[in-house]
């Protein structure tokens, strides 16, 4: 049964796609007949008015005769193919809609109504309706047919139309009723209202009060103005049946059975009515049809008056569905046509980039001078290749205080700085420093280390370099919504991850430094090639021991010989959640019986609320703030410290705790991805959810009890031991040779993705 399946299931697709590529071509064809051959159209009124009278002058009768229908509602399925040829057969001089010719408002509602009206072989004329002018339809109406309201002569009858559509204008309609009102010399005069007047004798269910002419002053006074100049008949719609009823010696006639809804019976049945003008006398006679449609046909109907409206209409209708149809056209021929393996292509040929000198151009957005966890990690990965004799060319942005002698590291003019010190740099992607670097250096791949900016501006020069690149997935953009001018959520669950996904799909590798990284970006949809590779550190300097210079650090800080020391390293920013870090010391000092001080090593702009909040807390003897500390001088900050406290949860890796395992500190920190996967829990350090309770129960034990902390700070160390420099750059190196290997093998293999 797996095997049939597993056979039907291509030939569904095949048909799918099939199916869908047809699709497309008939609606780029109706689209293209619908331009050619339904063009557009003004002013009709005038036109049918013309050829009314026309058609009146060339009778020698003096008779006149006229269809009057309503409540067409765009009914294709009976008006159209029902009764427009038994009025053709009628053959009266001209057909009236007293109202709701159309089904809505919309310009794709009108024009199927005027294709419609094309196939009667006699002119005709459309009452405003409440239909016509909903949705905006009286702008449609008043640009395709004319006024809402108007009157015109022949044959020696007078015909008003009036628009009981908008209340705004009554006052003035019944002015102009007036003075239209005033030739005595019509033999015969004939009104059409789109709401009737008055209450029918039989009501249908379909039918409720609000579908008469609400505005009693104003039905009164023009039933006043029929009476006085002995209108003949008042026609209207907008009910479902057929009534006929005099007052005052006018005919008020209700004419709804042209389409739309209709019960089919003794009261709501299709008809049309029928009125002639013989010998001074009007005779008004009601045409029943017995006709019906099937609900499968209406249903077509609706489905062709849809399909009408999007392709017709609006270009950006068309446009639109048409681009989803096109994108589902490719995605079921990726499906089924592209052939793929999903396994990594281990039998790839890695020897002729392991055995020579690479030259790799590493971009980056932040750099050293600026202290942050991607520009140590870039210097030292540099570090690491020169070591192993590759070339490395550094693309960043400039910085005040930056060493000029380093020719390898190409520095972009920044177009403005942030942050407190200005150390966040946005570098000007058209500088021609890029290009030149970039070309001068020619190298064999360009390593980006972040998804947006000058990282674009380096993918770009890839492909025309024809070289290919390598993403490092450093930083959690999610964590860094408040720097963005948009709403959180917007940016934290949609712009983030794409962003993420977009630019590292389109990398030839990724790197990162953790398997929950990895994880994420599998999550998110992720599919080109991922490396795990943790960041490496400079182990040795970590573990150089100068008792003279760690005591010196202990009196500039005025710790005194039995106080317990944690150590924190991070930027003084939200994103790195020190509030709560503060809050856990806050915990620590209230329920610790030993001694002990936080110093919290970086800076940002958090620096003065922070030591707002510390001050309110009366923590000041407790928790030092240090500020920015040269890289030469950590070692010893981690030499001072007897464990590290850490709470950020917006880390990839974590960095600055490998950093402190290296010179012996266990760890207590908030758990998260970039934890997860070097603290282990109990043995190197702690890992707590983000609860002071049990963060500072943790970090208690560390400063409390000696064994526990020596035996954890062991085991730190060997873990560091095992993510030293030269691991990590020979590592990154076979990965860049695993790249290029697949880069440049011949076009006819298949490109698998990991």
């Amino acid at each position: 049964m797996s095997r049939l399946s597993e056979k039907l299931t291509p030939r569904r697709l095949k048909l799918a796609f099939y199916l869908t590529l047809m699709a497309i071509l008939l609606l780029v064809g109706y689209r293209v007949y619908l331009s050619i051959f339904e063009g557009t159209y003004h002013a009709v009124h005038a036109e049918q008015i013309e050829r009314i009278q026309d058609r009146a002058d060339n009778r020698t009768d003096g008779e006149l005769h006229f269809a009057v229908v309503g409540n067409i509602n765009n009914s294709v399925g009976l008006f159209e193919r029902k009764m427009i040829p038994r009025l053709n057969r009628a053959g009266p001089d001209f057909v009236v809609s007293a109202g709701n010719a159309v089904s809505g408002g919309g310009e794709d509602k009108y024009r199927a109504l005027y294709r419609t009206l094309s196939h009667l072989e006699m002119p005709y004329l459309l009452t405003v309706g409440e239909k016509e002018s909903g949705a905006f339809g009286s702008f449609n109406f008043y640009e395709h047919f004319g006024p809402y309201f108007f009157s015109f002569r022949t044959g020696g009858s007078q015909f008003l139309f009036l628009d009981s559509t908008d209340p705004d204008t009554y006052p003035f309609q019944l002015h102009w009723l007036k003075e239209q009102l005033r030739d005595p010399s019509a033999d015969h005069r004939f009104v059409f209202i789109g709401h009737p007047l008055f209450h029918t004798a039989r009501r249908s269910p379909l039918d409720f009060d609000d579908q008469y002419l609400t505005d009693a002053t104003f039905r009164d006074r023009l039933h006043d103005l029929f009476r006085m100049h002995d209108v003949d008949a008042v026609f209207s719609s907008n009910l479902h049946l057929f009534d006929q009823q005099t007052r005052d010696g006018v005919r008020y006639v209700v004419t709804g059975g042209a389409g739309g809804l209709v019960l089919n019976d003794d009261t709501s049945y299709y008809h049309y009515v029928d009125v002639t003008t013989d010998d001074g006398e009007v005779e008004i006679a009601v045409e029943r049809l017995d006709i019906g449609q099937h609900q499968f046909f209406k249903t077509l109907e609706s489905l062709w008056f849809f399909i009408h409206s999007l392709f017709y209409v609006g270009h950006l209708n068309f446009l639109l569905v048409l681009g989803l149809l096109i994108l589902l056209a490719i995605k079921l021929y990726s499906t089924i046509f592209v052939e793929r393996d999903y396994y990594r292509n281990y039998d790839i040929d890695t020897s002729p980039w392991t055995g020579r000198t690479l030259s790799i151009a590493m971009v980056t957005n932040n750099y050293l001078p600026f202290i942050g966890g991607v520009p140590i990690s870039i210097d030292r990965l540099r570090r690491g290749l020169e070591q192993l004799s590759h070339h490395v060319r550094i693309i960043a942005p400039s910085y005040a205080n930056q060493d000029d002698r380093d020719s390898d590291v190409i520095r972009v003019p920044s177009l403005l700085s942030m942050g407190r010190h200005g150390e966040f740099r946005l570098a000007n992607p058209l500088s021609p420093r890029i290009r030149r670097g970039l070309k001068t250096f020619a190298p064999d791949l360009i390593h980006i280390h972040h998804p947006f900016w000058l990282g674009w501006v380096a993918h770009w020069h890839a492909r025309r370099l024809k070289v290919p690149t390598v993403f490092t997935y450093h930083t959690r953009l999610e964590h860094y919504s408040h720097y963005v001018p948009l709403p959180g959520p917007l940016f934290r669950n949609l712009i983030a991850h794409t962003a993420i996904r977009r630019f590292a799909n389109r990398c030839d590798g990724v790197i990162v430094p953790t398997e929950s990284a990895e994880e994420y970006l599998r999550v998110i949809g992720v599919t080109t090639p991922i490396y795990v590779h943790p960041t490496g550190i400079d182990f040795d300097r970590f573990q150089a021991d100068d008792p003279e210079a760690v005591e010196a650090l202990r009196l500039k800080h005025g710790i005194g010989p039995d106080e317990r020391v944690l150590v924190s390293v991070s930027r003084l920013s939200r994103e790195k959640n020190i509030d709560f870090l503060i809050a856990a010391m806050d915990e620590l000092h209230r329920r610790s019986d030993r001694p002990f001080r936080c110093l919290i090593i970086g800076d940002g702009d958090e620096h003065e609320r922070l030591q707002t909040r510390i001050d309110a807390l009366d923590l000041t003897p407790v928790v030092t703030l240090v500020g920015a500390v040269s890289p030469d001088e950590m070692a010893r900050y981690y030499q001072l410290g007897d464990a590290f406290a850490f709470a950020s949860k917006s880390e990839t890796q974590g960095m600055v705790i490998l950093e402190a395992m290296a010179a012996g500190l266990p760890v207590v920190a908030v758990r998260s991805s970039g934890i997860d996967d070097v603290v282990n829990h109990e043995s190197n350090g702690f890992k707590t959810a983000e609860d002071i309770d049990h963060w500072a129960t943790a970090a208690g034990r560390l400063i409390e009890d000696d064994a526990l902390r020596s035996a954890m700070a062991e085991r730190a160390t060997a873990t560091a031991r095992r993510h030293a420099i030269d691991h990590f750059a020979r590592d990154v190196a076979m990965t860049y040779a695993q790249v290029l290997a697949l880069y440049h093998r011949p076009r006819n293999e298949t490109r698998g993705k990991s």
